[in-house]
């Protein structure tokens, strides 16, 4: 529901809840049944082994294995085994491994940076009485009080504010606080940092006070959404990416090609098949940028 786009008193009555008494003790209670807590989920995440295994589904890493594989086992086949190649192609990729893991822990961290960032406790009105409560026990509905060094702990749309300014960096990336007004009226599609009814979870009260109604909690919330999407399995690629990826298939299958065409050529000319092997299978390694997954 777009409440920027709400008045105050329409607010008030989407929400069921009277500005001047707050939600009552029982109904608060049916309403954390049906919403939840106000707190950001969290998933199991993959083990280090299952991350690590998963470095090595790129199409230029197979190519790179197999080469590393069929070169070492061309070399027993001979009656002496080369370990130098395969070593030095295997270590290539594991360290790409390595770092693959390493980037996916640091993503998984800033989802507890985001829990880290929840106000701890909140002061509400319930029951005609003005209570400081655990913020994860606050649902939609609530009255919330907001005033200078608050952390705003749900959603919420302004009902009043005095002077108050609130830094909403963490959600929107503006660098300064954002002045608000309980009073204005804005259009469906204003930007998220331009609506200056609403107060985001995870924002700080900078200046002055107001007070609210909460809109949305935990994974409703805007900071909800951004959690969602780090906790999801399959992230979304970029365009480059996806254009990376499409040029690194396209140099894997054209490093294949000319091997196998410089394999061919040798041998129509006479050459020692085990040396136009060797040459094709260092060629394709050489070829191969086994460092462009890691750079994507």
């Amino acid at each position: 529901m777009l409440f920027h786009t709400r008045s105050i008193q329409d607010t008030l009555k989407a929400l069921k809840v009277n500005a001047s008494t707050g939600l009552s003790t029982k109904e608060a209670q049916k309403r954390q049944q049906e919403y939840g807590k106000n707190q950001l989920e969290a998933k199991k995440g993959k083990s280090i082994l299952s991350r690590f295994l998963s470095q090595f589904k790129d199409f230029m890493i197979i190519v790179l294995i197999a080469a590393a594989v069929v070169s070492f086992f061309i070399s027993l086949l001979k009656g002496h085994a080369d370990y130098i190649d395969p070593i030095i192609i295997f270590a290539i990729i594991f360290l790409n491994a390595i770092l693959g893991v390493i980037q996916e822990e640091k993503a998984e961290k800033s989802l507890e940076a985001l829990k880290k960032m929840s106000a701890p406790t909140a002061e509400v009105l319930r029951d005609s009485k003005r209570i400081t409560l655990p913020s994860t026990e606050l649902v939609p509905g609530d009255i919330i009080y907001l005033e200078t060094g608050h952390y705003i702990p749900a959603d919420a749309r302004l009902i009043t504010s005095i002077n108050l300014r609130v830094d909403e960096s963490a959600l929107t990336g503006e660098s300064h606080p954002v002045e608000k007004d309980a009073n204005v009226i804005l259009k469906e599609n204003t930007m998220l940092g331009d609506r200056k009814n609403l107060v985001p979870a995870t924002g700080v009260i900078t200046f002055g006070r107001g007070i609210a109604v909460v809109t949305a909690i935990g994974m409703g919330t805007e900071v909800g959404t951004i959690a969602r999407m780090i906790m999801e399995d399959e992230t979304p690629e970029t365009p480059l990416q996806k254009r990376l990826e499409k040029t690194g298939k396209a140099l894997g299958i054209a490093a294949l090609g000319i091997c196998i065409a410089i394999f061919l050529l040798g041998t129509l000319q006479g050459r020692e098949l085990f040396d136009m092997f060797m040459t094709s299978v260092s060629l394709a390694v050489a070829a191969i940028p086994e460092g462009l997954p890691r750079v994507v």
